[in-house]
């Protein structure tokens, strides 16, 4: 489909502000009356040489360890240090999903075992831990499971 200079403006302007291609895709039918396929809004923006935003997701900071008398990190000095905080838990979904998921991504449980998670296209989540055997504890996947949705909401997923 060819574009006049103001409606490629437009889809520029929209790229800019974050819009996703299905947004794209509404507002072309919307506001310039043109209607589109996803696959024909997809290929117009990779002709207009236009790059999608990726959302940002945050992850919060993890906590600095507790000081001890002399102000030295617990672990520094040797010192045994508490369970951690049930439910600090941080999710990040990946730019390039992993091959054979609809969408991936990192978690880190709160007590700093990391793994890889996805969702396949029957639906099904997994998590693959970074160190064999690793189990998360009954409340890291309860907090797993509720970052993972608030991160894809985020996202529009």
């Amino acid at each position: 489909m060819n574009l006049d200079d103001a409606q490629r403006k437009k889809v520029a302007a929209w790229i800019e502000e974050g819009a996703k291609l299905s947004d794209i895709q509404k507002k072309m039918e919307t506001e310039l009356g043109i209607t589109m396929t996803y696959l024909d809004v997809r290929m117009l923006v990779d002709d207009l040489k236009l790059m999608p935003k990726d959302p940002v997701v945050v992850v919060p900071p993890q906590p600095e360890p507790a000081p001890t008398a002399e102000g030295v990190p617990a672990e520094a000095a040797g010192e045994e240090v508490g369970t951690p905080i049930a439910g600090n838990v941080s999710v990040t979904v990946d730019q390039v999903t992993r091959p054979g998921a609809m969408i991936s991504g990192k978690v880190t449980f709160s007590d700093g075992n990391t793994g890889d998670w996805y969702l396949d296209q029957t639906g099904r989540l997994g998590v693959s831990p970074t160190v064999e055997g690793y189990r998360p504890s009954q409340e890291d996947v309860v907090t797993f499971q509720t970052e993972l949705q608030s991160a894809l909401a985020k996202l529009g997923l």
